[in-house]
């Protein structure tokens, strides 16, 4: 039987204390979880015990809802729940398959939080019957434990690329295969990007319009795209077009993504470089793991400004950087291996992808 509960009736909930950022551990034996959908660092020791329910209590991620496996320290922005009538992980299902709802509830402008009374007074539906609480949490956590094994497989392939790359053309930034070196500026042209405002969201020319950086490793999720004006005398400018590299300006400087659009130009913001390759020399597949292998490695460490608050990779430094730039022959074999992962990675992504909406239409089922 389901009924509808508040989450003060089948659980206590609590803050935990605040740490310093700058008293935080590198080597610290627990995670410290401040809010947040991740751990922020880690200390020497825990005040909640492992397999605990968490909710983010501040900031944007407010709301968020993650169970904890391992002791860890809970940060003053985060609620820790507790003495539970409930099973665990049922109600972690539960609780997750509300997660937009319980973001819903938070307050303030600048900074946004759950005030403890809201998250008490949260209803959500739960089964009574023990049976069923038990045979949810086994389908959720086996569609769990296949998406999990999903995710391991692309983290695999990346690895492979990485290390095939290493393989082929060693440690680029040392360069210490001897390739020869070129000046950016050389092999690939760059445009930094333009930044519109809300009045350029209405007009003739409509196009899209990567309006952020939020992107993985060489895959740019359409979200990101919003439809703004752009004059026509700028259109040949600032498009983007398949086989371009994008590659963050600031904050993690260097970060590059391929940009694949066969159907019709994009246009970038900013904040984002456009490259464009010299394909005689250096073609967009080893370009992108170039720079991708600086950002793991500190490449771009030693650019003015790179240890700033806010990074930057100015137009300028960008088309200065030395590139070591191997036979075009070997370049092309390194793309044509990356093809083949990628269309492993297709495939794995599709599986994902279904298993993802499974998931949520299960949870949808079961929690409403």
């Amino acid at each position: 039987m389901n009924v509808r509960v508040l989450l003060k009736d089948i659980a206590s909930f609590s803050k935990g204390e605040q740490i310093n950022g700058e008293d935080l551990l590198e080597d610290g034996a627990f995670p410290y979880l401040n809010g947040g959908i991740r751990p922020s660092g880690r200390w020497s020791d825990y005040n909640t015990p492992g397999n605990t329910i968490t909710i983010s209590e501040g900031g944007n991620s407010c709301g968020y809802v993650n169970l904890m496996t391992e002791p860890f320290w809970c940060g003053a922005h985060c609620y820790y729940l507790y003495d539970l009538s409930v099973d665990v992980q049922y109600l972690y299902f539960a609780l997750k398959s509300q997660q937009s709802r319980l973001m819903g509830i938070r307050s303030g402008a600048c900074m946004p939080n759950i005030k403890k009374n809201d998250l008490g007074c949260f209803e959500l539906t739960i089964h009574t019957e023990e049976a069923e609480q038990k045979y949810i949490v086994e389908q959720l956590l086996l569609c769990q434990t296949v998406i999990e094994q999903r995710q391991l497989q692309l983290l695999n392939l990346d690895s492979l690329v990485k290390a095939r790359f290493v393989e082929m053309f060693g440690d680029v930034i040392n360069n210490t295969m001897g390739w020869p070196h070129f000046v950016f500026s050389d092999i690939a042209s760059s445009r930094l990007g333009k930044m519109l405002d809300a009045k350029q969201q209405s007009g003739k020319h409509q196009f899209p319009y990567l309006a952020n950086f939020n992107v993985q490793w060489f895959r740019f999720a359409l979200n990101n795209l919003n439809k703004m004006d752009f004059d026509e005398d700028d259109q040949a400018e600032f498009e983007l077009k398949d086989g371009d590299l994008i590659v963050c300006e600031g904050g993690e400087i260097g970060r590059c993504a391929i940009w694949h659009n066969e159907i019709q130009p994009c246009y970038f913001q900013k904040a984002l470089h456009r490259v464009r390759c010299n394909t005689d020399t250096v073609i967009p597949e080893y370009l992108a793991r170039w720079f991708q292998f600086n950002c793991e490695h500190g490449g771009f460490a030693a650019i003015e400004g790179a240890k700033a608050t806010i990074a930057h990779l100015p137009g300028a430094k960008l088309k200065a950087l030395q590139v070591a730039v191997p036979p075009l022959d070997l370049q092309k074999s390194f793309a044509a291996f990356v093809s083949q992962v990628d269309k492993s990675k297709l495939s794995i992504q599709a599986s994902l992808d279904h298993l993802e909406t499974l998931k949520q239409s299960l949870m949808q089922k079961y929690f409403g």
